[in-house]
């Protein structure tokens, strides 16, 4: 009896994890309330903090889809994508990443190691090992759960980067004790001076534009 329930719960769980395989051409119907703010390029948001809104199109499916799950959950505060994210469904989170994912060109531009960074900046990312985790040209993680960040803005770089250790914050902050660890190493002027380098690296990331009459 007990085998039979194991099996019966291995199925299931089998089950579940095809279920929420994403579907790019499903995510497409279901983007409209994203492409407000990730379907125009350079578009900034002002709330709760003011940055460029972080292109999405070519990140790591999987990072998307935890990205998001976090917000649903509360573990990333942003009153805004919280909200959007609590309206979405499992198979909506996988179909929306996959259509994100799925965006994205290889860029041959961007070589297997990333361009020297000034030496302070290389010895506060060596201090940080982010290459250990986003790869030696921070462009090819190696989980995807971990996200590209070569190209990305890099003032959301930096104001991401400050959530991972804000407390007490209602909306603003990251649940992330691995992230929480490593920027609390660093003051605000060195965590600027990283974003704004790996800011400047080629990368997958693009915003594609999109009209919001669909």
């Amino acid at each position: 009896m007990k085998r039979a329930l194991l099996t019966t719960a291995a199925l299931a769980a089998l089950f579940s994890t095809a279920a929420m395989a994403g579907d790019a051409q499903a995510g497409a119907k279901k983007v409209a309330m994203c492409i407000g703010c990730h379907g125009i390029p350079g578009y900034q948001a002002s709330f709760p903090e003011i940055h460029k809104v972080p292109m999405i199109s070519g990140q790591n499916e999987k990072y998307i889809v935890a990205s998001l799950n976090a917000y649903k959950k509360g573990e990333r505060r942003h009153p805004t994508m919280r909200g959007l994210a609590a309206s979405l469904s499992d198979q909506d989170i996988a179909d929306i990443a996959a259509y994100y994912a799925d965006q994205g060109a290889a860029n041959p531009e961007v070589p297997e190691t990333a361009a020297p960074a000034r030496a302070n900046v290389a010895e506060l990312l060596t201090k940080g090992a982010c290459a250990s985790c986003h790869g030696a040209n921070f462009n090819k993680p190696i989980d995807g759960t971990y996200p590209k960040i070569a190209g990305q803005h890099a003032d959301y770089l930096y104001v991401a980067l400050r959530a991972y250790r804000t407390a007490g914050n209602p909306l603003i902050g990251r649940a992330n004790p691995i992230m929480g660890g490593i920027v609390g190493q660093f003051s605000n002027a060195e965590l600027k001076a990283m974003a704004d380098y790996l800011g400047s690296l080629p990368g997958d990331l693009r915003t594609v534009p999109q009209s919001r009459f669909r």
